[in-house]
């Protein structure tokens, strides 16, 4: 019981973000409208099925960082101790920067928080196969585990086989939306 939990602590914390990957966020988000770092990490949280909540610790110097930089301002307390922070004209262009950047690498995709670019809370279709799609992940690494324990080349061809089965008809599925 332990291990399942510090299992799902580790897929909603950090399941594989990369560099960058919340710096564009939080511009994508400040360039709607002014956000505080509470609403920011409910944001995404939010809009990934609840999923992935980025930590204080990676937010706040994010903000800080953006602040100092001249990519964001601070707005007048609103709220007592609430401090939201909005784009400068400086912060649009380093956003339309990463998001030029993001259209060159749009092949080059990351095993992290699916989904997570949905606009508003995600359709419950959606969520029962991103819990799904988090299954598939966890009986990986639960084949990884095994295959390190004691490997076998019958076990590796089966799951091999199944891989490519599930590659070729997700594949499939999706050329056939484009068509």
């Amino acid at each position: 019981m332990r291990r399942s939990h510090i299992h799902r602590h580790w897929d909603r914390r950090t399941s594989s973000v990369p560099k960058g990957y919340l710096r564009g966020k939080v511009l994508r988000l400040l360039n709607k409208k002014p956000m505080s770092g509470a609403e920011i990490m409910s944001d995404i949280e939010e809009n990934t099925g609840h999923r992935w909540r980025p930590s204080p610790g990676s937010v706040y110097p994010l903000l800080s960082w953006l602040l100092d930089s001249g990519y964001t301002k601070e707005l007048a307390d609103t709220e007592a101790g609430v401090r939201r922070y909005e784009l400068t004209e400086e912060g649009r262009k380093l956003l339309e920067e990463h998001e030029e950047r993001r259209a060159q690498d749009k092949g080059a995709r990351f095993f992290g928080p699916q989904f997570d670019e949905w606009d508003g809370a995600l359709p419950e279709g959606v969520r029962e196969l991103a819990e799904s799609w988090h299954k598939m992940r966890r009986a990986s690494y639960a084949l990884r585990r095994k295959l390190m324990k004691e490997y076998s080349e019958t076990l590796v061809l089966e799951a091999k086989k199944l891989v490519d089965e599930f590659t070729e008809k997700i594949s499939r599925i999706a050329e056939f939306d484009k068509a």
